[in-house]
């Protein structure tokens, strides 16, 4: 077995473990929390984090001029990924990238829509390749690592738009500097399920001990979240996908049980108060962007609602039955 197998093992395992501990713990009347709360536990439903009342949903003609930036979009096929730039009433594809396994479930898109990456599978070996970079336009290709991870929810991480957090074959984690095309010196840290903020200032991630945080490098804070206990049944815990720019709300989605991709996210968690806020939004979540100009995507089956930064409504805006299904990867004011 590969270091990064028993590792992926050995979190399952710790997970696995937590959850069966503070499921005995609701049978007989007692809810997890504080550090012990932090692995998606079967807890009564009174138990869960309270919730945050926000705004109530509103509808604005307008609200397309409050997010007059490009959307970005992952279109996939059996043989291709596409890029697709929408902006307004406009839909182009920039780039299409040859799939693979491992193409498939990395294709990534820098924070200020410049850059992609992607790892390129090898043949024969469906767990690493060889981590590409390019513009977003999917020319000026050029390679960086070999031997790099695609398995997992979020194989490649970016902080900020210039530096990509990856993951070898061996189980080390390496920052790369994409704009100078080599990794960063220096220790990367031991944590998991890394995400940052838009600018890479904040840092969601989870410690040795399976508990989550948020830290910009002069201050660190935990959080707890207890995801719903019905659905948590059918997931192998929970991840923050997206930081707000001062670090304070992180949206979290569900992490599957097998290693592929994992994009979409359900829920906002204070991580000062670990409660769950109540959106201002109507119907099912498919996925919770904090974007670099301090606004909020919500996207839903039939739209996109627009938050500012403290979660209050701007608007709604319409997506095209083209791009409507599909996985929005980033939004560049």
């Amino acid at each position: 077995m590969s270091i990064f197998a028993a590792r992926t093992a050995r979190l399952r395992s710790l997970r696995q473990a937590v959850a069966l501990a503070a499921a005995a713990l609701a049978t007989v009347g007692l809810s997890a929390c504080g550090g012990d709360k932090t692995a998606p536990a079967a807890a009564p439903t009174s138990a869960a984090p309270a919730a945050v009342p926000s705004a109530a949903p509103v509808s604005n003609s307008d609200a397309a001029t409050r997010l007059a930036g490009t959307r970005y979009y992952l279109g996939l096929t059996d043989r291709q990924a596409t890029i697709h730039a929408v902006k307004g009433d406009s839909d182009q594809v920039t780039a299409r990238i040859p799939l693979d396994s491992c193409a498939r479930n990395t294709v990534t898109i820098s924070p200020d829509g410049k850059r992609l990456a992607w790892v390129r599978g090898a043949d024969g070996d469906w767990q690493s390749g060889t981590l590409v970079t390019s513009g977003i336009d999917g020319t000026r290709q050029r390679t960086l690592a070999t031997d790099v991870n695609c398995l997992g929810p979020r194989a490649l991480a970016w902080k900020g738009s210039d530096l990509l957090m990856v993951g070898k074959k061996s189980g080390q984690s390496v920052l790369f500097d994409v704009a100078a095309g080599k990794p960063v010196q220096g220790d990367p840290g031991e944590e998991t399920s890394r995400c940052w903020s838009a600018d890479g200032r904040w840092l969601a991630a989870e410690d040795d001990q399976l508990k989550p945080f948020v830290s910009d490098g002069t201050q660190s804070r935990q959080y707890s979240y207890t995801p719903p206990k019905e659905e948590a049944a059918h997931w192998d815990g929970w991840q923050a996908q997206s930081v707000s720019m001062d670090g304070r709300y992180v949206s979290v989605g569900w992490t599957g049980t097998d290693p592929s991709r994992r994009d979409d996210s359900f829920a906002v968690v204070d991580t000062i108060s670990s409660n769950v806020v109540d959106l201002p939004v109507q119907g099912l979540i498919r996925s919770i962007t904090f974007t670099i100009d301090d606004k909020v995507i919500v996207k839903q089956a039939n739209g996109i609602t627009v938050l500012d930064g403290s979660l209050k409504p701007l608007g709604t805006v319409a997506e095209s039955t083209a791009v409507r299904n599909m996985k929005l990867l980033a939004y560049v004011p």
